[in-house]
């Protein structure tokens, strides 16, 4: 059983409809694919309708963007109730501070002489519901003045850079326990690729785990060989589900194709198990 337990579509930060990312999952030989998009649900209902039809099971979940000790961490959550009061409130305020950055960022873009206007994002975000970096960096594609994603973050939208402004991030540990109070069950996404390894050592997540944490994306393009086995360990002695996927994008990351990094069958059923106990009305779309 092929199981890739994090991926997007355009209503976030990928290039393909919810149904096209499911079609596409099916195709690479997938049996179990998770839809987990930036702060927000709104692609569950059109993903549950094509996994019916491609005959491949759709697990629903949520990249959630926190912050823990000054570190920007984000969140996988699987399964969670998407009416609970709590849990949309807080995603409904991670998502008005992105809607808060953007025109910031595109404001500094045409301090520089770049021609960022609202309307340009607007034709390159086409149906997202968060906008975030990544169309900012489309459209500095579409501009001419970058060839790709990665340049534009690395000239100018990476922390630090002339385009870069911050926005708000839910509390990593709160957030943990309002997933774990709407049904779902947390997973930290590629703990140790994106700076936040200093945070996340195994004291730091040894708390989390006490706080209803349960498990970490190992295996992803992020992490080395190195640090996939140390934070293997640390999963093993925390007592932490270990979970692996590409982290796909469409055609906005490159090398992150459906299905080269996958969960292992008993985790995934371990997730669906704790989703039960933990109360959730939710399950896998499909199969």
């Amino acid at each position: 059983m092929q199981i890739d337990l994090h991926t997007h579509s355009a209503v976030s930060d990928g290039t393909d409809t919810p149904t096209d990312l499911v079609r596409a999952a099916a195709a690479a030989g997938l049996d179990v694919v998770g839809l987990t998009d930036h702060d927000t649900t709104a692609g569950w209902a059109e993903a549950a309708t094509a996994a019916a039809s491609y005959g491949i099971v759709v697990a629903p979940g949520i990249e959630i963007s926190t912050r823990h000790q000054g570190a920007g961490v984000h969140l996988l959550a699987y399964l969670p109730d998407p009416t609970d009061a709590a849990l949309l409130a807080a995603l409904d305020r991670i998502v008005a501070g992105r809607d808060e950055r953007t025109p910031a960022m595109l404001a500094r873009l045409r301090e520089l002489g770049i021609p960022a206007t609202e309307e340009a994002l607007a034709e390159v975000a086409g149906r997202t519901v968060v906008t975030g970096r990544p169309h900012v960096a489309d459209l500095l594609v579409r501009l001419g003045v970058v060839p790709d994603r990665d340049a534009a973050f690395a000239g100018y939208l990476a922390e630090g850079g002339p385009a870069f402004v911050d926005r708000y991030a839910a509390d990593l540990t709160a957030t943990v326990g309002l997933v774990v109070a709407a049904g779902g069950v947390p997973v930290i996404a590629h703990p140790w690729g994106r700076g936040s390894r200093r945070v996340l050592d195994p004291t730091g997540l040894a708390g989390l785990r006490d706080a209803g944490l349960a498990g970490l994306e190992v295996d992803h393009l992020d992490h080395g060989p190195a640090e996939r086995a140390e934070l293997r360990g640390i999963a093993e002695d925390l007592g932490l589900l270990v979970t692996g996927s590409s982290d796909h994008h469409g055609a906005g990351k490159v090398g992150h194709d459906l299905g080269c990094e996958t969960t292992a069958p008993e985790v995934w059923e371990a997730i669906q198990d704790r989703a039960r106990r933990n109360g959730s009305p939710v399950t896998a779309f499909g199969g």
